[in-house]
């Protein structure tokens, strides 16, 4: 089993920016990816951006030049960064984890404000 903890949502005004971070913990192999993934109200989950272990990393076009992903694997942590923030961001963003079998983070609120 594996445990992502989310945290670094919350409110903010257009144009701002926000970092999420999320943290493994449990059964974790070397070989994984990480990422994240946010839903809408009424919308599909949408992948967002992950991460292998090795940093290879796919980012959705639509926050390509916004967002960044990262992750320190010595703390088994990944990370978001999320510049120039738009309306259209808000959405509940999940941490993903996957070496073989999905696993989900609760999900913290992204709220960006006009």
């Amino acid at each position: 089993q594996v445990q992502l903890v989310e945290s670094g949502g919350g409110l903010v005004q257009a144009g701002g920016s926000l970092r999420l971070s999320c943290a493994a913990s449990g059964s974790i192999f070397r070989l994984n990816v990480m990422g994240w993934y946010r839903q809408a109200p009424g919308k599909e989950r949408e992948l967002v951006a992950r991460i292998t272990s090795g940093g290879t990393t796919n980012t959705a076009d639509s926050v390509k030049g916004r967002f960044t992903i990262s992750r320190d694997n010595a703390k088994n942590t990944v990370y978001l960064r999320m510049n120039s923030l738009k309306p259209e961001d808000t959405a509940v963003y999940f941490c993903y984890y996957n070496s073989g079998r999905d696993y989900w983070g609760q999900g913290t609120q992204v709220t960006v404000s006009s």
